[in-house]
């Protein structure tokens, strides 16, 4: 009854602001705590959202430019590392505030369970592998090409989110799938030359490869976030973080340990890199922002 009263005093009232303000005064009788509480989260997802459009989109860029004579003077496998060390450095900043303010809870100290835990390894594994090829597809691909392309992860987010999470998209949501999917391949064609498409077979291939880790990380990401509602996700996102750091240090180990031991961890590094390396910190923790609170299909707001 109380909602009927509202909705015939919204139709009544001529004045478009004095609509507002007394829906917003009803509200408040009915829990306008609660509603306000609600719009400042729309707020924070809708700041974030914006600030991860602008910092993926730049993220190309900033990879191309990092080279010298078309090669990467550092490590990257070091840069990959310096990434994940940054954002677990960040979140146990973010901790540290919480704990000074709030004191330490159930849901935001750092101690817990193995199996808590124990799943976080997949993801970062997976997040290692892609992060590496988004450095060596830039062999075969120019930076607006990967935006482009970049977009199938889209399709491969959008099923695995089906699959993986139950969750019904609506037939608007897959129309925009399929046009996207169109969009990617038909920017790729090539009238000027022989070849039906611009981008090299081997690039496709790790486009593809690319879409299905990121997407199969995202989704299971999510899942983990969303599990517990309640966990700071300053926690979650420093066990990620480390084991982020672990497999980039096993990474370094293998591919780049000569490099490291006779030139030194940050050789070769410039300005550019290391804004580089803050954008894709920045990314990461905005991402895991909008998996925590909104959906993965969110976080591809960069396709606008």
């Amino acid at each position: 009854m109380e909602y009927k009263r509202v909705k015939d005093e919204f139709k009544e009232t001529d004045s478009i602001e004095d609509d507002i303000e007394n829906l917003h005064e009803k509200k408040s009788l009915l829990g306008g705590d609660s509603s306000s509480r609600e719009h400042s989260k729309w707020k924070i997802k809708s700041i974030v959202t914006v600030l991860l459009t602008l910092l993926t989109s730049s993220q190309a860029i900033l990879i191309v430019w990092s080279k010298r004579a078309g090669k990467y003077e550092y490590s990257v496998t070091t840069a990959n590392f310096s990434v994940e060390a940054l954002k677990c450095t960040l979140s146990l900043l973010a901790l540290t505030r919480i704990w000074r303010n709030e004191g330490v809870t159930e849901d935001n100290k750092l101690a817990t369970s193995l199996n808590e835990i124990i799943v976080y390894p997949i993801p970062a594994a997976l997040y290692l592998v892609k992060n590496l090829l988004q450095y060596y597809i830039f062999a075969y691909v120019s930076a607006p090409s990967y935006q482009i392309l970049k977009n199938l992860n889209i399709i491969s987010t959008g099923v695995l989110y089906h699959i993986m999470l139950k969750r019904k998209l609506s037939e608007i949501q897959w129309a925009a799938f399929i046009l996207l999917c169109a969009g990617c391949t038909t920017a790729q064609l090539d009238s000027s030359s022989d070849r039906v498409l611009q981008t090299p077979f081997q690039g496709w291939m790790m486009a593809i490869v690319m879409a299905l880790l990121s997407g199969f990380a995202g989704v299971y990401t999510e899942a983990i976030m969303k599990k517990r509602p309640s966990r700071n996700i300053n926690v979650q996102n420093f066990w990620l973080y480390v084991f982020g750091m672990v497999f980039n240090a096993v990474a370094i180990l293998v591919q780049d340990f000569d490099a490291v031991m006779n030139k030194g961890f940050f050789y070769g590094y410039t300005l550019i890199t290391t804004c580089m390396i803050l954008n894709h910190a920045l990314s990461g923790i905005a991402v895991s922002v909008v998996m925590k609170y909104a959906d993965n299909i969110v976080k591809f707001s960069s396709s606008l």
